[in-house]
């Protein structure tokens, strides 16, 4: 493995661990006020219960998150030390809020897990929203910041100079808005089908079943409801890609050729030698309307893109498959989750066992999105202005930071993992009540 290769997959691999936990430390918030809202509405201890047992689980995401944030921000100046000589001072601000708001996350958490019986309990409550409020907002202003890599803003390269430096203009870049949309209902689908699938594991196994049925409804409903609203989001993200980076575009549909009335692909196997998919479903015209509202209009295909700048067209279109078949999969048991809501069918065995099939699935449309959203931009670290290759360290020995670094991080999935086991294990003995 060379230091290119070692550098790039020290960062995805750095990138898909701290996407799994800041996705869980966004939402997971929300699922704990809107339970610990039922509580001071309703008195019923049982939400209380959950509020707490939930609140365990927002702490060591959060500390998890931190971590392994803070790990991706010394990565970006050591690995890609040309782009941050050139790109911080364009797109630092974001970063810059986004530490505002983690301290503050950081603070309010603090109340939240300390404050019980000592505040207000409707302060209280209101310093677990700020915790959910403020981890959102600090994802969208992280979000912005990668947006402005896919499309550059708020300066002018002349020369090989950036001049005429704009940082609020560099935020609120065109990718923004509608990355920023799509990265969030996807935290909260991933989110809710996860924590959705392993209270329904629970009723399955009649383990204190009132209190994993109403955990499980209100996570369902944040999941199901995103779910739904998700394919819209993505509707917008793939007219807004066809404008802005039709190279990525080409390689998520394995798209070699220009053409009218374009053919949506669904599966296959990308031939980049032959320029052909072999083995694929084809629905004429559908990515014409997908990408430009309109049957016939031609789509570009990878034959405009000189060769030395397309993206990698097999784990793109891979990727993107991926994610639109798990997101597919999840709007279907989302209506199926609200059709047993109208029928009474919530203690179903087989609505049950679905969720608990499902739990995984958000997640893995969240990592293969993101891998949609970083290979399909390459050869390029920003769009058509720097080459990934040109922005890397010059350091040696990338290669060996990338094992240490990969067995750290398995490390702590292990340790993550084994936290929540005994705290999933220990909710019904700690927090269960027959109220």
């Amino acid at each position: 493995m060379d230091d290119f290769l070692a550098a790039r997959s020290q960062m995805a691999l750095s990138l898909g661990f701290h996407i799994i936990f800041s996705c869980i430390g966004m939402v997971m918030p929300f699922f704990m006020a809107v339970s610990h809202f039922y509580w001071l509405r309703t008195g019923r201890p049982v939400f209380r219960n959950i509020t707490k047992a939930w609140s365990k689980g927002v702490a060591i995401f959060f500390a998890t998150g931190a971590v392994s944030g803070t790990v991706l921000s010394f990565e970006l100046g050591l690995l890609w030390p040309t782009f941050m000589q050139h790109a911080g001072p364009i797109f630092g601000m974001p970063f810059s809020l986004e530490g505002t708001a983690f301290f503050i996350e950081a603070i309010a958490l603090g109340f939240f897990l300390y404050g019980w019986d000592r505040f207000h309990p409707w302060f209280h409550w209101a310093t677990g929203v700020v915790v959910g409020i403020s981890g959102l907002v600090s994802g969208i202003l992280v979000v912005s910041a990668n947006a402005w890599m896919n499309s550059p803003a708020g300066f002018d390269y002349v020369d090989g100079k950036y001049l005429n430096i704009d940082p609020i203009a560099a935020m609120f870049n065109d990718a923004w808005p509608l990355q920023a949309l799509h990265m969030c209902l996807a935290a909260f689908v991933a989110t809710g089908f996860a924590v959705a699938g392993v209270h329904a594991l629970m009723i399955r196994r009649g383990q204190y079943v009132d209190f994993h049925s109403k955990a499980f409804r209100i996570a369902a409903v944040f999941g199901t409801v995103a779910a739904v609203l998700q394919p819209l989001s993505g509707d917008l993200s793939a007219k807004d890609i066809a404008k802005r980076q039709p190279a990525k575009l080409a390689a998520m549909e394995a798209h070699f050729h220009t053409e009218k009335r374009a053919s949506l692909i669904v599966g296959g196997l990308p031939d980049e030698d032959a320029q052909e998919v072999k083995y694929a479903i084809r629905l004429p015209g559908m990515l014409s309307f997908l990408a430009h509202g309109d049957f016939d209009k031609p789509v570009a295909g990878l034959d405009t893109i000189p060769k030395e700048n397309q993206p990698p067209v097999a784990p793109t279109h891979f990727a993107f498959q991926i994610m639109v078949g798990a997101g597919m999969l999840l709007l279907g048991l989302s209506f199926l989750y609200f059709l047993a809501l109208w029928k009474g069918w919530l203690q179903r065995r087989w609505l049950l066992g679905l969720f608990t099939l499902a739990t995984p699935l958000g997640f893995i449309a969240v990592e293969a999105g993101w891998t949609v959203t970083e290979v399909g931009r390459q050869p390029w670290i920003i769009h058509n202005i720097m080459r990934t290759a040109d922005a890397v360290t010059p350091m040696p020995g990338i290669r060996y930071s990338f094992y240490l670094f990969t067995g750290v991080y398995l490390s702590l999935a292990v340790v993550v993992v084994f936290m929540l086991y005994r705290q999933i294990r220990m909710v019904g003995k700690l927090y269960h009540t027959n109220a």
